[in-house]
């Protein structure tokens, strides 16, 4: 779910590049809007599946916590850069680069999981 989530939020974003009307503004936000919302509660699912349940609430809200923060320097930044710039332009190019790099991460630990014996049903044995 992370990396289709995470995918189809950098498409969104790239759709945002291309369209410049207020339809197509409520529209991909919309879309985008989806897209984020299946990903922070795969993160809880993820951490449930890989770690022990005395273990999960701790990592739970760290990783929300960092989800969190990252939202909202997100948000600041893109403002920045539009104070810098005058256009969204630069600031969805970043996002999207954002999303490449959890992209790139995301896969890097399936990779990672998938060489240690972890399938889609998680832990070894489940």
């Amino acid at each position: 779910m992370l990396l289709l989530g995470s995918g189809l939020q950098a498409v969104a974003l790239l759709l945002f590049l291309q369209f410049d009307g207020l339809l197509a503004l409520y529209l991909l936000s919309a879309i985008f809007g989806l897209f984020q919302g299946g990903i922070v509660p795969s993160y809880a699912v993820m951490v449930r599946q890989f770690f022990p349940p005395a273990e999960a609430g701790l990592r739970v809200s760290l990783v929300l916590s960092a989800t969190l923060a990252g939202m909202g320097l997100g948000g600041w930044l893109s403002g920045a850069i539009f104070d810098a710039t005058f256009s969204y332009r630069l600031a969805l190019v970043n996002g999207i680069g954002w999303n490449l790099l959890n992209l790139a991460i995301a896969g890097w630990i399936v990779l990672r999981l998938r060489g240690r014996g972890f399938g889609a049903a998680g832990r070894v044995g489940a």
